[in-house]
């Protein structure tokens, strides 16, 4: 497969293993409802995002449904309140703590190609198996984050690089074509299935014919069409149907009264149908038999129902999205309604979220936006909610100093209702709470933090060890059982802790293997081997004690 190289690679295709385990702190935390709990599901965290998502791994690993990220383009223009290429200052900081020297020769595109590649390595680790990640982009960057992408989703795993009209009269500085798109990048991890998005209303005029039911279908060939149509590509799909004119009956089988139909071509050649015989017999019921008259013959239709209420049909999108509710302009006017005083440049349009969001979540979905900006995929989440009642969740990421003004204040305003005297848009309701990046777990010398919370070293020990969501246990120092192995964290941050005969004798779990975590172990090696016990021990100093 091909891959992309660029300068300073070799320092970052790893560096998300190095980055440091932050706690994150809750600050505070918004609800429409009147009692108000300590913390929320929901998550508007600020701080550089590689080391939120880092954070975010004991918890979220292999568990968000749905990624939407709109990273900076990377164009150069440094004026905005949305710093839109790598001269950021933290950025530029980052580069020279992890790439070195060679950081101050980097053109734009490798410093990009810095930032993204780890950010992307950790969403990769955060996304759930049947989960999709939707990526905004434009041409600046378009091409090398599709390599990128495909060397850490898999090439096997892209869904689509769908056209986004967001500019009708198109961009007037470009130099030759006038750029009236962008590019949305969609991958998976290999188990995605779409719901695909609802029927567009002029689908819907299709949908004339009704049945006893009063349900309305349209009417498909069952003859396939197009290439591989031919008996000689799929000779199984080759065979007659047989129908009874009077009565309407139709069967696989020959009966008395009964006309048999065969699949055939345009050409008069021997097609195929598009359905085999078992799943023709499965679904007989959907079948109707009508005479062509352009042709005087009779032909075989499956009826295609529109559905209603949550079963109305959905479709598959198309490539290319184009409508005024997509558009750029439409993000930027959605905005000021919400902040009648503030700016923010080229904000994503809800719809756009939204659209996403309906083909690759459900009612319980988890929803990560590393990029957040103004805050528009909390908005589209909380709008889904309150439409189908659904109980989505929402993280999102900041770094720069708006996340509480712009990106918070916005999701608050959505939660609550904003407008004149907040009576002109209705407030979705929900909640979230508001955190920043804490303490690391470890110090710069890979000794433990021991002002860290005692539960949040422990949750994660228990996700190094398990890569699984920690649950505090009843038994003192158990952190948990998974596979027959039980895992200890024999740790005070007062006294020295020692795995001996005597704390042995406390254990209460039943495993066929221990994993226990001490500061010192006097047991035997014997004895160890006998009861399958492995010690580690904690990486603290302990020469106060």
């Amino acid at each position: 497969m091909p891959s992309l190289h660029w300068i300073g690679k070799e320092k970052v295709i790893n560096h998300h293993q190095e980055v440091p385990y932050r706690i994150l702190e809750n600050q505070y935390t918004i609800s429409s409802r009147t009692e108000n709990s300590a913390t929320s599901e929901n998550k508007i965290i600020h701080g550089d995002n590689l080391e939120a998502l880092k954070s975010l791994l004991p918890e979220y690993e292999g568990k968000i449904n749905c990624i939407y990220i709109d990273p900076p383009y990377n164009t150069g223009n440094e004026g905005w309140v949305y710093n839109d290429n790598v001269n950021d200052p933290k950025i530029k900081k980052w580069l020279g703590e992890v790439v070195g020297k060679e950081s101050e020769d980097l053109t734009r595109h490798d410093k990009w190609l810095c930032m993204m590649y780890p950010r992307l390595k950790l969403l990769h680790k955060l996304l759930a198996d049947d989960g999709a990640i939707f990526i905004s982009i434009d041409d600046n960057e378009q091409a090398n984050l599709k390599l990128i992408c495909d060397e850490i989703f898999g090439s096997g795993n892209f869904i689509s690089n769908v056209a986004v009209v967001n500019n009708f009269k198109g961009r007037s500085d470009d130099k030759y074509i006038a750029s009236a798109h962008e590019s949305l990048l969609i991958y998976h991890k290999g188990k995605f299935i779409t719901n695909g998005v609802e029927l567009p209303e002029d689908y819907s005029k299709e949908y004339k014919e009704i049945d006893a039911k009063g349900k309305r279908y349209r009417l498909l060939g069952l003859r396939k069409r197009g290439s591989n149509a031919r008996q000689v590509d799929r000779p199984n799909l080759y065979y007659p149907i047989y129908f009874n004119p009077k009565t309407n009956n139709i069967d696989i089988i020959y009966k008395q009264g009964y006309i048999e139909i065969y699949p055939k071509l345009s050409d008069g050649e021997n097609g195929t149908w598009r359905w085999g015989k078992e799943t023709l017999l499965n679904r007989i019921d959907e079948l109707e038999i009508k005479k062509v008259k352009t042709r005087n013959e009779f032909d075989v239709f499956q009826k295609d129902f529109l559905g209603d209420g949550e079963s109305l049909k959905r479709i598959k999108p198309k490539s290319f999205w184009h409508g005024s509710e997509f558009s750029s302009e439409a993000g930027t006017l959605q905005l000021k309604k919400i902040f009648e005083d503030k700016s923010f440049p080229t904000p994503k349009s809800i719809d756009l979220i939204e659209y996403c969001l309906q083909q690759a979540t459900d009612k319980k979905s988890i929803i990560l936006d590393s990029f957040a900006g103004s805050g528009t995929t909390a908005h589209a989440v909380l709008n889904l909610n309150k439409q189908d009642g659904g109980n989505r969740k929402f993280i999102l990421i900041e770094m720069e100093n708006y996340a509480e003004t712009i990106t918070a204040e916005r999701v608050k305003r959505v939660i609550n209702g904003y407008g004149k005297d907040n009576n002109e848009v209705e407030g979705t309701g929900g909640d979230f709470s508001y955190y920043t990046l804490g303490k690391p777990i470890f110090l710069e010398n890979d000794l433990l933090n021991e002002e860290v919370e005692t539960e949040k070293i422990e949750e994660y020990v228990w996700y190094t060890e398990t890569k699984e969501h920690y649950r505090s246990q009843d038994e003192k120092y158990l952190l948990g059982k998974r596979n027959d192995t039980a895992y200890y964290f024999y740790y005070e941050k007062d006294r020295l802790t020692i795995l001996d005969e005597s704390y042995l004798r406390t254990l209460k779990t039943k495993a066929s293997q221990y994993i226990i975590y001490a500061d010192l172990c006097l047991l035997d090696q014997k004895l160890m081997d006998k009861y399958h016990i492995i010690f580690k021990k904690i990486p603290r100093d302990i020469s106060r004690f």
